[in-house]
Order: structure tokens, then sequence, then C-alpha cells
């Protein structure tokens, strides 16, 4: 499935769970070229109670992650398609916590709800490059690192993001590094995603986006809601509400969750 150009081997967990799998087979199957291709592999399968579904997330490289937004949004599409649970509400239980989402209109779109989140702040002793503004470090479901830029059209993603992404001020797991930059109005933003675990850019990124979002609302750059242009061209909508102690509460992230393809990997 792809969820805006971030794509994901979406396994049926009724059948397999990560168990059975090793950080080889992982990283063979997410491989391009010799295996499926994707950015990450999920496990979906019923959660804990009724209308309830568990996400297992896993980077292209054998690691588990916490949260990833647009493979929610993936696998509350596919939930529905399934059977597993409703299209027009569920629970999604993650690493990260358990959040609601829905199927959103008669497209391939979903909603993801997130709960509080704190505002993203500034990172004492990281150093910018030129072209680079300003910068804060956020934590939606994982960390990530909101870089203001002139033009992200410009900006090395691969060389630049690897060093910011091991940044010594982000602490030992570092985090995804967001680039962004002004589009056709306060409204709208363009972004490129370094993304940890996969290790090069990708072409979306549903929970960097919302903390793109946040950044540039904390900035006073926007208001919500923003839109968030992926390098694959297409639209993240976010949603949020900025409550009286600077965290943002009441956020929705809206994208693309499309099935691509189903097949069986033996």
């Amino acid at each position: 499935m792809t969820g805006s150009g971030n794509d994901f081997v979406m396994v049926d967990g009724r059948h397999t769970s990560p168990a059975d799998w090793s950080d080889e087979d992982i990283q063979a199957v997410c491989a391009r070229g010799t295996g499926v291709g994707a950015d990450g592999l999920v496990f979906l399968r019923p959660g804990s109670a009724l209308n309830t579904v568990a996400m297992i997330y896993f980077n292209s490289d054998g690691s588990r992650a916490a949260m990833c937004g647009n493979a929610a949004l993936c696998s509350t599409r596919l939930a529905a398609r399934l059977g597993i649970a409703s299209g027009e509400g569920m629970k999604l239980e993650t690493d990260a916590g358990v959040y609601s989402s829905r199927c959103a209109g008669a497209g391939e779109r979903a909603e993801l709800g997130l709960g509080p989140v704190d505002a993203p702040a500034a990172v004492p002793g990281l150093a910018l490059d030129d072209g680079e503004r300003r910068a804060a470090l956020g934590t939606v479901g994982v960390p990530h690192l909101v870089v203001l830029v002139d033009d992200v059209s410009c900006v090395d993603v691969d060389g630049r993001g690897r060093m910011l992404r091991s940044d010594a001020t982000l602490g030992p797991e570092g985090a995804n590094v967001n680039f962004v930059s002004a589009g056709g109005s306060s409204a709208e933003w363009l972004m490129r995603t370094y993304e940890r675990g996969v290790e090069a850019e990708t072409l979306a990124c549903g929970t960097g986006a919302v903390a793109a979002a946040c950044a540039v609302v904390e900035w006073g750059l926007a208001k919500p809601p923003v839109t968030i242009w992926t390098r694959s061209g297409r639209p993240l909508e976010i949603r949020a509400t900025r409550l009286t102690d600077g965290s943002y509460d009441d956020i929705w992230l809206a994208g693309e969750a499309r099935l691509v393809l189903r097949g069986v990997i033996n």
C-alpha cells in the first residue's frame, strides 16, 4: 500500500506474527530491486477489543518503530477492507499508544486522530547550515527534527539529513529530519523527509507532517489547518487546536491510503 508515496508491505497478522520474521526477512522483503520494495513492513491483526486493530510497524532495516502516520492511514483502510474493523471509526493500537482512525470519503483516504502533542522546541547547540533558518524538535509518536529552509528543492536531503539525523544534540536514538519551506500560501508548505530506519529520503512522512505543521504554527508562520505537500506531490492535511499551555490537541492527519497490489510472500 502507499500513503502519499510512503509505501508499505502490509502483512495479515491473523496468519503470521513478528516472531516468525527475522530482521533479515524484513530487509529482504523491503529491498527495492530484489524484494517487494517498501519503506516499512506492517503486521495488522485484530486488537484487544471489538473494533480495535493492532498495528506493529518495522522500518525497512528491520528495526521496530513505535509509530508511523502513513502506515496508520494505510492500516485503517486495509482493516476496513478485510472486515477487521468498521471504516466509520476504529481504535488503532500501536507501540506509541492507541489512536482513533476512520476511512474518509469515497476515495482511498483515511484520517488519524492523534493525542496531545507538545509544541516543537528549539534544540540547544544544534548548528545550522546556510539556508537553514531555524529548527525545532517535536515528538509525534517518534521524534522529528523540523528544519525551516529557503527552498526544499535545493536541499541535499540524503547528505544533510544523514548528518542531522544522528546529531549528538538529538540524543542517542536521533530523529527523523523534515525539511520545510513555504508553499503557495501560509496554509501550504512543502516538505522533504530523511527517515531514520530507512536511512534515506522517503516520499512522505505522516507524523513528520504533523510535527512540521505544529512547528510552522509555533513559529507564527501559519494557523491551522495546514496542508503539507510531500515529495510525491500528494497532500497531507493537518487539523489541530493550540491550547493555552502551548501544546496541541484534537489533531487529525488526513491523507492517501491506497492499495497497490495483493500477493503471497513465500
